[in-house]
């Protein structure tokens, strides 16, 4: 039997603290509203102690979602963990979400905290978060570069104290996806406390590898997994939401999960967050990119048209898109262009194809990618020699509809 995976989206908290990538409250609800069509277990709608407008926005979120778990992240303080729930009080579903970092750099630079001091902030604090909601999350910041026998305490510490929910982060994306699993497989291993609660992974993209990394925790035992749409979020951003997703989807003998995402959603819900941020993604980016589901090499080109599967492992449908892409570019072979023209209502005979095929190589070379406006003018002017010089040969009576 497959085990549940549950997405926690951190969009509109860590997302939204890349440069550049903020909202304001409408925005933030509408994101909501599509985070909730696609079926995240967990929208993370702020920080309420920052600011009164992301208090206001988290408090704004709150009162709209239906379904989803509404999370408001707060520091291991009582005014941030009283700020929290103030915010998401009316939420159908609320949870307290604190934080406390964990590792040796982290306590004595930032902190400037003991361990004994840090075990009893997190006892503390995670008591308090329970008295206003049985939802309460702790995460253990900078888990990854943090003393293991100590993350045992921590996370013994937590779950006692009334943590239901218990976040391991690569807060700086410094793990590598063995090292990441295996903290999560030696803290099952170690705090039998554990098993009665969700392990959930939280990491970042620094090195390029957050997204394998939520994978590896998730083979390990992680129960949740804390993501962003687009990857979006601090530095090098976090995990993509999609990436998480698609590959537990289309790897179901590898993982043995599922998500409750509706994945047909996914294209629409990555173009909703980069026309209210005005951030695109780069072309080549995995599921969502403007390349994600396009070909262009000949030998690519004719296999897709034979069968998809010869090199799309999932289908442009499957994420919301209706179709893949055909690019007629330089490296373009004769079955792409045919079926371009097929698709434009052209039917050519072998000499007008092989004249249209070079022309459209020939300025390939220089334009990089053929639009349907020139291919249709290559094919009239190919047409037209056929009829001045009176080669019945490139004629044909086919015309587009």
């Amino acid at each position: 039997m497959k085990r549940r995976v549950f997405i926690f989206d951190t969009t509109l908290r860590d997302g939204e603290q890349s440069p550049g990538c903020s909202m304001n409250t409408e925005e933030k609800v509408r994101m909501a509203r599509q985070l909730e069509r696609l079926g995240v277990d967990v929208i993370e709608a702020g920080f309420p102690i920052a600011s009164e407008g992301d208090f206001e926005a988290v408090r704004a979120v709150a009162g709209e979602i239906n379904r989803a778990t509404v999370a408001a992240l707060a520091r291991a303080r009582k005014g941030d963990i009283d700020r929290a729930w103030e915010a998401i009080r009316e939420a159908r579903h609320p949870r307290i979400h604190t934080f406390l970092a964990t590792s040796p750099i982290h306590m004595e630079h930032k902190l400037r905290m003991t361990r004994r001091e840090v075990l009893q902030a997190v006892d503390e604090a995670v008591r308090l978060a329970a008295t206003y909601t049985p939802d309460v999350e702790f995460s253990a910041e900078d888990a990854s570069r943090s003393d293991l026998d100590f993350l045992v305490e921590v996370v013994r510490t937590a779950i006692r104290a009334g943590a239901v929910t218990v976040n391991l982060p690569d807060t700086v994306g410094y793990a590598t996806p063995a090292e990441y699993g295996r903290m999560f497989a030696e803290i099952r291993r170690r705090v039998p406390e554990a098993r009665s609660v969700r392990l959930s992974a939280h990491t970042h993209d620094d090195l390029g590898m957050a997204v394998a990394n939520s994978l590896a925790a998730v083979e390990n035992g992680a129960d949740q997994v804390e993501c962003t749409i687009n990857g979006i979020g601090e530095r090098a951003g976090n995990a993509a939401l999609e990436e998480v997703v698609m590959a537990i989807h289309t790897r179901p003998t590898v993982y043995n999960a599922t998500t409750g995402i509706d994945t047909r959603q996914i294209y629409p819900t990555s173009r909703l967050l980069t026309s209210i941020i005005g951030v695109d993604v780069q072309p080549n980016k995995a599921i969502v990119g403007r390349n994600a589901f396009a070909h262009e090499a000949g030998i690519h080109q004719h296999g897709v048209l034979q069968h998809t599967l010869t090199y799309e492992i999932m289908s442009p449908e499957s994420v919301g898109l209706p179709g893949n892409r055909l690019v007629l570019g330089k490296h373009s072979g004769r079955h792409a262009i045919d079926n371009r023209c097929r698709q434009m209502g052209y039917l050519l005979n072998e000499k007008e194809l092989r004249e249209v095929y070079n022309r459209v190589k020939a300025l390939a070379d220089t334009c990089k990618e053929v639009s349907d406006a020139a291919l249709a003018q290559i094919v009239e002017q190919v047409r037209e020699r056929g009829r001045v010089h009176g080669n019945p040969s490139l004629v044909s009576d086919q015309r587009p509809a």
